[in-house]
């Protein structure tokens, strides 16, 4: 027996349409009424289909009987969808049909402009230090030349630009380092009271240069997590130096861990460990993009501060590593709190 082409069609998991050699459209599925809406079945496939692109397509398959392939964009109000179209040529009723299929690679586009905007940003933050590199050697290798007090401040700003390369090059190693191993869950037990001390004594010379109080809060019996020590170390760093950073003198800046309790987000137990302060807060329009690379509040006043526009990036890839949760709210004059959840307990995953 064989199957009927509208009940072939009927069983494809991505939208089809089936052109009849008539030039209008024989059958379409359940996907692709959904696409490109109901009733379209006996009409002209121009005025079905409409997209100048795919019309040209199908024309050209009608032409010399191969396949072809093209694209179909669209909108799902939200986002914008991007469909690999293939079209090609089917044996019906003696003559050339057409079996135009629909493939959903927004997620593929959407990696592709990724890794676009990746190169173009880390092109950006590297050409500004190097052009600044270059204007001054060839100012100390001509007029400067035998200018001493003008070579030592130059040379000082050239330190300041190399070390803000280095920065970056570091940043973007530890984030690739990240995203690597962030499908291995790590094991090793941390003690996350004896993590918390340490980047507060680290950071204790940061926080008096800049003006600011930084508090801590431990509960009084240890509480120890499976994870890996030298990240979450990092993850707390990178949030306390923004802390001092952002929140400018007389600031007050509080870090605490919370004892184990069960956490909705987790479905689970687990802990929360908190970096507050009472700086000027951030704008909500900018919360969801926190954690993109290269995005900065305020590009300029980060530049100043060294800040590469990686750093709460690697935070996101380490807590996600942890199967943990990061949180973060605000209030515009009244300050910013960072809160990071992590399971106490190694889960089967």
């Amino acid at each position: 027996m064989t199957a009927a082409p509208r009940d072939i069609l009927m069983v494809l998991g991505i939208p089809a349409v089936l052109i009849a050699p008539d030039e209008r459209i024989f059958a379409v599925n359940a996907a692709a009424e959904k696409l490109l809406g109901k009733n379209i079945e006996g009409r002209h496939f121009i005025t079905a289909l409409r997209q100048p692109a795919l019309i040209e397509t199908i024309e050209q398959v009608q032409r010399d009987g191969t396949g072809h392939e093209t694209r179909h964009l669209t909108n799902d109000g939200q986002h914008d969808i991007t469909y690999r179209v293939t079209c090609g040529p089917v044996p019906m009723q003696g003559r050339l049909g057409i079996l135009v299929s629909f493939e959903d690679i927004t997620p593929m586009e959407q990696a592709g402009q990724m890794r676009r905007d990746f190169v173009a940003n880390v092109s950006h933050e590297l050409r500004t230090p190097l052009t600044a590199l270059l204007g001054f050697i060839e100012t100390l290798q001509g007029p400067a030349r035998n200018d001493p007090k003008a070579q030592e401040r130059f040379l000082g700003i050239m330190g300041a630009e190399a070390g803000r390369m280095n920065r970056l090059v570091s940043d973007l190693l530890s984030l690739s380092r990240v995203e690597a191993d962030e499908r291995v869950r790590p094991v090793d037990p941390v003690d996350l009271g004896v993590v918390i001390q340490q980047t507060r004594h680290s950071l204790a010379q940061l926080a008096d240069e800049a003006g600011i109080e930084l508090s801590l809060h431990l509960p009084d019996t240890p509480v120890v997590i499976p994870g890996d020590a030298d990240q979450l170390r990092q993850v707390l760093t990178n949030l306390v130096e923004n802390a001092i950073k952002y929140s400018g003198k007389g600031s007050f800046v509080r870090l605490s861990l919370g004892a184990p309790d069960y956490e909705t987000r987790l479905r689970g137990q687990g802990v929360r460990i908190e970096v507050s302060d009472t700086g000027a807060g951030i704008d909500t329009v900018h919360l969801p993009r926190l954690t993109e690379r290269f995005y900065r509040v305020d590009s300029h006043r980060s530049r100043e501060l060294g800040g590469t526009g990686l750093g709460l990036a690697i935070v996101k890839h380490i807590v996600n590593r942890h199967r943990g949760r990061l949180q973060v709210d605000s209030q515009l004059g009244k300050g910013t709190t960072f809160t990071v959840i992590l399971p106490v307990e190694q889960r089967q995953e």
